[in-house]
């Protein structure tokens, strides 16, 4: 049975308002990103500041400020809320998969492979888990997908004036992408595109073109960059030096680890359609000379994820811009089996499936029954059964679509991007405790607010629980104790140094604080013993979690 256009459009925006709108704000703010991003953007709107970016009050200058623009629009159009934390995260993801569909057409003028290149994008696992969290990488993987596809649209275009106007636009993303993640924008299309040039001989292409581009690119983000660097001098030096060189070649950079690192985050990230990833490689790669389409989207998975496999720095959301392409090369793969008569690919990808949901139920059993105390508690029965169901959901789905004994079997393979479906809608329901009382403040911090509400003073030795007091107290000025992480360089300015307190000067700038008001302090894994006594100990020991949290209440003392 065919089904129509609007059926379809009307079906994928279901799925997405389902799968990704439905539940932002069911889950609670997770720390130290989630709770970092919603108040970066809460302070730029409550200061009016859209140029530099402040954390706790502090110079933050580890990322530009494109990223905290959609999150402020964000905030402004629907409030502080979770939801508009991750809301411009999931818009991008969306428009992300927009640009997939367009780019899927123009390669092939094959609207089922642009359908289905959408659905993969936009339920694989790494992107799931990603544009329903509020981090700037589905910014980056936006504005990315849209200069490749914009850089598509100069190779194809069939007139000088097309491509004049498709490598404005290409800049005009790409400088976007710049003001989102910095140099590195400028890296990523540059290694992706050069080769696959160099290979057509298409030489005048690529430098004329190129020019444009880095013009349109430079004159969008000029006006910001100038701005910056008038109004704090040092902003350029600190992000090129310490941000970029330090984090991705450094001996001391952030977040190492080991080459072969990004494969099993690729392997797991394009689940639920892990069975079409082989077939879609060796198909590009076999097709490179006749299908020169397939060579364009090899080099854009294969050049990043090398890139991003050499640099010393890893975090498994750096290959995200990777499944644009990979959507595609599948979309691709997938159709051509079926106009071949070719379903085992497909039923063997079911069947991959099966397993997995089974494999993750029995490791998750075996977890608990190993590990119960430092996982869920005995009373957070509900929460494992949603877990084990959940599994058990994906396995089903899988092993319905690789039968082909049932008319809705194999043939139906598309509704693998159901699979991750009930995990998704119960995921903020299912965190146990001990997890919710360290990785996600909120939880921890309605319990004391009353004590919170009636200080003058808020300290904490975690950032990520400072930036989840200052986002539910909607407050900036929180004082950290003892370990400054990564506040430091804010912190080393001199008009800083009254935001943070050692512990051995704490005794001392407690008897003077108490002069003035409350002081309350949120300790994660801090040594309350230590400190002067409290009037008040607030900890979740209550048989459900453990005291990694620590809330401390001292009253005023005049």
């Amino acid at each position: 049975m065919t089904v129509s256009k609007p059926l379809k459009i009307v079906a994928l925006f279901l799925f997405f308002s389902i799968f990704y709108l439905l539940p932002l704000n069911g889950r609670l703010l997770w720390q130290p990103d989630e709770t970092r991003y919603a108040e970066i953007s809460r302070e730029m709107l409550a200061h009016g500041d859209w140029i530099v970016p402040q954390f706790l009050g502090l110079r933050y200058f580890e990322k530009p400020v494109a990223g905290y623009w959609l999150n402020n629009i964000s905030q402004w159009l629907f409030g502080e809320s979770n939801f508009s934390v991750r809301f411009a995260s999931a818009l991008c993801t969306a428009l992300s998969a927009a640009l997939i569909f367009w780019l899927a057409m123009r390669l092939w003028r094959d609207r089922r492979k642009a359908w289905v290149a959408s659905i993969i994008y936009l339920s694989s696992l790494l992107v799931y888990a990603v544009g329903t969290y509020s981090t700037l990488d589905p910014m980056l993987a936006l504005w990315l997908t849209a200069v490749m596809a914009g850089s598509y649209g100069i190779i194809s275009a069939s007139s000088a004036q097309q491509k004049s106007i498709a490598a404005v636009l290409t800049g005009f993303a790409c400088g976007m992408a710049f003001m989102t993640k910095g140099f590195l924008a400028l890296v990523l299309p540059v290694i992706a595109v050069a080769p696959y040039m160099l290979w057509q001989k298409r030489f005048k292409e690529l430098f004329v073109y190129g020019l444009i581009m880095v013009a349109a690119a430079a004159l969008i983000s000029a006006p910001w960059a100038i701005a910056v660097a008038l109004k704090e001098p040092d902003y350029w030096h600190y992000f090129f030096w310490v941000e970029h060189v330090q984090r991705f070649a450094a001996d001391n950079a952030q977040h190492k680890s080991p080459f072969w690192f990004f494969v099993p985050i690729l392997i797991a990230g394009v689940l639920p359609w892990l069975g079409l990833l082989p077939s879609a490689l060796t198909q590009g790669w076999r097709q490179r000379r006749e299908r020169p389409e397939l060579t364009y989207l090899l080099c854009w998975v294969v050049m990043p994820f090398f890139f991003f496999s050499v640099a010393k720095g890893k975090l498994p959301t750096y290959i995200l811009p990777c499944f644009a392409p990979l959507a595609l090369l599948m979309a691709h793969a997938a159709i051509e089996a079926i106009d071949q008569g070719r379903w085992r690919m497909l039923a063997i990808n079911g069947k991959i499936n099966g397993v997995a949901g089974l494999l993750a139920s029995l490791i998750f059993i075996g977890l608990l029954m190993t590990q119960m105390k430092s996982l869920y508690q005995p009373s957070e029965g509900i929460k494992i059964a949603l877990v084990l169901m959940s599994f058990l959901a994906y396995s089903g789905i899988g092993w319905w679509t690789a039968c082909r004994g049932f008319r809705c079997g194999v043939q139906c393979w598309w509704l693998a991007a159901l699979c991750l479906l009930p995990f998704g809608l119960v995921l903020g329901s299912i965190v146990p405790y001990q997890v919710k009382t360290t990785k996600q403040p909120q939880y921890f911090i309605s319990s004391v607010r009353s004590e919170l509400a009636d200080s003058r003073y808020l300290l904490s030795n975690n950032v990520g629980i400072a930036a989840g007091l200052a986002w539910e107290m909607k407050r900036s000025d929180i004082v950290l104790f003892d370990k400054k992480g990564e506040l430091r360089y804010g912190l080393d300015y001199a008009d800083s140094a009254e935001r943070f307190v050692s512990a051995e000067q704490f005794p001392g700038w407690l008897k003077e604080a108490r002069r003035y008001g409350g002081v309350s302090l949120l300790l994660l894994d801090g040594k309350p013993e230590t400190l002067p006594p409290s009037d008040n100990v607030t900890t979740m020991e209550n048989g459900l979690v453990g005291n990694r949290l620590v809330f401390l209440y001292y009253r005023q003392e005049p």
